[in-house]
């Protein structure tokens, strides 16, 4: 219920109010700034301390792969998903001035900014952590909101730092929706997905994809609903936004790789990496690969079906789907972005 009114609300938000989100994204930002230094601040003064060594020195297995550079290569991609944000602006792309330059600057910026901030209230966090089995298994059934009651001994306490994460999630949702009907809406226009004249409409008034808008509300709510029948089924299609988007990248970027490596032209553009451009390239593509691969990694390596990752084989199906659906019929009315491009041309 919670998840599918935190929707309806970025719907609501996203037709009604749509040319306010610079404003409100502008007011969010001040709060996810103060936000962020409140909660780091008042566990620097009021939370327990964990010695240094034992923060970056000691490591924990769990007894699941029995090894620990294994264990931490699998979860190493919840620390690649929160430095997949910037990439959502790209979607936003087509409603913006000097696109092509302020975008890559903005996303520059942002994943510097971003995992900056991350990396020092990591280290908060794990600095004051406190005992890892008490946090894991408390009551509360969120380990952030145990670590938060210990510094403060307080529910109010708690409850107030907490808030500032959920509200920042909530105004995250904001822009992912917004985001998600745009890329809706563009491969829509593009001619690459069913149903398309749909998917496609503008309203004239409001200036907006309506239906792709309200398509982002239907799907979220029809996702939801697994969590009754299966938690572990919902956990493994949410889970498939990582793999996605990881491929989404791994194409992109292996494009403009093979053509700097066959010395092939690339188009023009006001944003360029210059030299550094082939170096980031084949290590963004080898790391991504890596990355890939061991998101389909389960949490332990235990057959049973509480613990297996069935995201690969809902990526597979997804995957098999899409091309029949291209070889079928897209490839006969998709033309993209980039024919548009050279007819510009």
């Amino acid at each position: 219920m919670l998840t599918i009114a935190v929707a309806a609300f970025s719907v609501f938000y996203n037709i009604f109010l749509a040319r306010k989100l610079p404003l409100v994204e502008a007011g969010l930002l001040c709060i996810h700034i103060l936000g962020f230094f409140g909660i780091m601040v008042t566990l620097w003064v009021l939370a327990p301390r964990t010695p240094a060594a034992e923060v970056f020195t000691v490591f924990h297995d769990g007894g699941a792969w029995g090894n620990i550079g294994t264990s931490a290569i699998v979860g190493i991609t919840a620390g690649i998903l929160p430095l997949l944000g910037a990439e959502a602006a790209v979607h936003m792309s087509e409603e913006l001035r000097n696109a092509s330059s302020t975008l890559p600057r903005s996303m520059v910026a942002t994943t510097l900014f971003n995992g900056a901030l991350g990396w020092a209230m990591l280290i908060t966090f794990c600095s004051t952590l406190g005992n890892l089995a008490d946090v894991l298994g408390s009551p509360t059934g969120v380990p952030f909101v145990a670590v938060f009651y210990n510094a403060t001994q307080t529910k109010s306490g708690a409850t107030a730092m907490s808030v500032v994460v959920v509200l920042m999630t909530v105004a995250a949702n904001l822009t992912t929706g917004a985001t998600a009907a745009r890329q809706l809406w563009a491969f829509a226009r593009d001619e690459g997905m069913p149903f398309s004249n749909w998917f496609s409409y503008v309203h004239l008034d409001l200036n907006l994809p309506v239906n792709s808008i309200i398509m982002t509300l239907i799907v979220t709510v029809l996702l939801s609903l697994i969590a009754i029948g299966s938690p572990v089924a919902l956990n493994s299609v949410t889970s498939l936004g990582t793999n996605a988007i990881l491929s989404s990248y791994i194409c992109s970027i292996s494009c403009i790789l093979w053509r700097r490596l066959a010395n092939q032209p690339l188009l023009p553009s006001k944003f360029a990496l210059g030299g550094w451009g082939l170096p980031i390239n084949i290590i963004s593509v080898m790391f991504l690969v890596m990355a890939f691969i061991f998101a389909f990694f389960p949490p332990a390596p235990i057959p049973s079906p509480n613990l297996i990752n069935w995201n690969i084989l809902i990526y597979g199906v997804s995957v098999i789907c899409s091309l029949l659906y291209y070889a079928i019929r897209a490839r006969k009315r998709y033309v993209g972005p980039v024919e548009y491009v050279r007819r510009l041309d």
